[in-house]
């Protein structure tokens, strides 16, 4: 299996490390942000307000971050994204241990740790290919989702545990300490250099968004995921608002259901490991199933048969999210990686806020069990209506390239 032998590769294994324990304290700041938002409102339409706000940057700045990411060292740039974001959680740490934090704190703090992460994630996955190289990027996307959702599995546990037994500042501590292992490893990392474009930034970028206009599968892969993340993917709003405001469950319940998200996506990284390969008709199989799921949501459901839809759920987004991801990389060239990259990133994160406001409206309006199945019935219509065109069923791991963009083989550390 590639992802195997990627973990015997000592560089790649010890940014692979580093990047999970970073990772797990994102996740554990996520589910405390939501709880520490609905202890300071009440309210699942500001909670909503919340995610929004901290999804808009990558509407606003994931092209030109692409852009960056294809003239500038990618090393350099994730370490100043990545130490932005550590000293932000120091500081939400600093307001909430002191008494201080006020929601429209919250709401500047989300923007800022947006900001940063709208820079990080085209960057990130560019530099992934840099480590891995292409032609073990399949096996690499399984591997990081794994440890992705791995910690989306533990890290809202370990968040419940926290917020019951110290209360909710140790999570955001314990997010900004998570940030020094991939720091060190970045600077032990040697600066690659890469070929810069000639053109000026608004050029470069529209030649990212020519690329994925222009090629067919890539172009029906973004608009799916930008679907179905507007409609079904806002787990920051959806499970805390479902966990309190339906299932009256405290921090802890609240921890499980979160994690019950995570253990599905667990699965679905573990089955994509298996094959290694891009299935994009996967991808639409895995909306419909997240559609369904949480339009089973919308039924009177014990806690434990929540979890379980969660988990379906969270099996269904991360189908979608790790075939659409890799037939997009493997289509890319090399040239542009980061730029194409920052198009699927603005689709993929940019279509959150008004989900996430969406979610929160509709949560607030019918209740958290029919907004959430009101989100979950609009998510599989926009599936339906995507296969109304065939989709192939396999793509091949290296597939040929575009003839008309040249694609130097982009350098390896």
């Amino acid at each position: 299996m590639l992802a195997l032998a990627l973990l015997r590769d000592p560089r790649y294994r010890t940014y692979w490390i580093a990047l999970f324990l970073s990772q797990m304290g994102t996740w554990m700041q996520a589910a405390t942000q939501g709880w520490l938002v609905l202890e300071l409102t009440h309210s699942a339409e500001r909670l909503g307000l919340v995610v929004a706000l901290q999804f808009l940057p990558s509407l606003l700045f994931s092209l030109p971050a692409g852009v960056l990411s294809d003239r500038y060292s990618r090393r350099n740039l994730l370490l100043l994204t990545q130490g932005g974001m550590a000293v932000l959680a120091l500081g939400m740490f600093i307001l909430i241990a002191t008494g201080w934090v006020r929601y429209p704190h919250v709401l500047v703090f989300a923007f800022l740790y947006g900001l940063f992460n709208a820079m990080d994630l085209p960057v990130r996955q560019a530099y992934t290919v840099e480590l891995a190289g292409k032609e073990r990027y399949p096996g690499a996307i399984a591997l990081n989702s794994f440890g992705f959702n791995t910690s989306r599995l533990l890290g809202p546990a370990l968040a419940g545990l926290l917020i019951a037994g110290f209360g909710l500042s140790w999570s955001y501590l314990v997010n900004a300490l998570s940030f020094v292992p991939l720091l060190w490893v970045l600077l032990k990392s040697p600066s690659l250099a890469v070929e810069r474009g000639k053109g000026g930034v608004v050029a470069d970028a529209l030649e990212g968004l020519r690329f994925v206009w222009g090629e067919p599968l890539v172009r029906q892969v973004v608009l799916l995921v930008g679907l179905s993340s507007l409609l079904g993917m806002n787990f920051q709003t959806i499970v805390p608002a479902y966990a309190r405001l339906e299932l009256g469950l405290d921090a802890q319940g609240f921890g499980l259901l979160m994690s019950a998200v995570g253990l599905g996506s667990i699965l679905a990284a573990v089955l994509q490991a298996i094959t290694a390969r891009a299935r994009p008709l996967r991808a639409v199989l895995g909306s419909a199933l997240l559609g369904l799921s949480l339009l089973a949501l919308a039924l009177p459901l014990p806690p434990g048969w929540a979890a379980f839809a969660f988990a379906l759920a969270g099996l269904g987004m991360i189908t979608t999210l790790i075939n659409a991801n890799t037939t997009v990389q493997l289509l890319a060239p090399d040239r542009i990686r980061g730029r194409v990259m920052s198009v699927y990133s603005m689709v993929l994160l940019g279509s959150g806020p008004l989900g996430a406001y969406l979610s929160g409206l509709l949560i607030e309006a019918l209740g958290a069990r029919l907004g959430v199945g009101a989100m979950g019935a609009l998510t599989l219509a926009a599936t339906l209506w995507m296969v109304r065109r065939p989709w192939p069923k396999v793509l091949a791991p290296t597939p040929p390239l575009e003839p008309s963009l040249p694609t130097p083989q982009a350098a390896s550390d």
